[in-house]
């Protein structure tokens, strides 16, 4: 399975480094919630995932947290008060319900038009996904 996720993400050019271990990702999960309501989601998911998929980084660290925050200029007192306090907890559990209600229980799962498609699939997979529900090309 690593060898394949290996091969894929070289493949689309995705940064995506060995680990050893697998860290809890839900302060990451609250903390990101945080950073979609400053207008930061995007730059802090994308920095999480390369801290730790490229990183090897224990995202489960209020530390390895609050660092991320802080290199993306987001308030760091804040950011500590928000994993102190648990502040976005349940609105991780509300995507978590969802999810569930929804058949979603793996990573990454692409949802269109209530078509799931599990995992690290090909990108000719993606592709016929969105033409087989009617979703048009850009123009070149």
């Amino acid at each position: 399975m690593m060898a394949r996720l290996m091969h894929v993400a070289r493949e689309e050019g995705l940064p995506l480094g060995h680990r050893d271990k697998t860290y809890n990702s839900r302060l990451a999960q609250e903390l990101g919630k945080w950073a979609e309501s400053k207008g930061r989601g995007k730059a802090y998911h994308e920095a999480v995932f390369r801290a730790y998929f490229a990183e090897g980084r224990n995202i489960g660290k209020r530390s390895e947290l609050l660092a991320l925050a802080d290199s993306l200029g987001l308030p760091v007192e804040e950011a500590g008060q928000v994993l102190e306090e648990r502040s976005f907890k349940d609105l991780v559990d509300a995507d978590w319900q969802r999810s569930y209600r929804m058949g979603i229980h793996a990573v990454p799962t692409f949802l269109l038009a209530e078509r799931l498609l599990v995992g690290a699939v090909p990108y000719e997979s993606l592709e016929k996904l969105l033409i087989d529900r009617g979703v048009p090309k850009r123009p070149e």
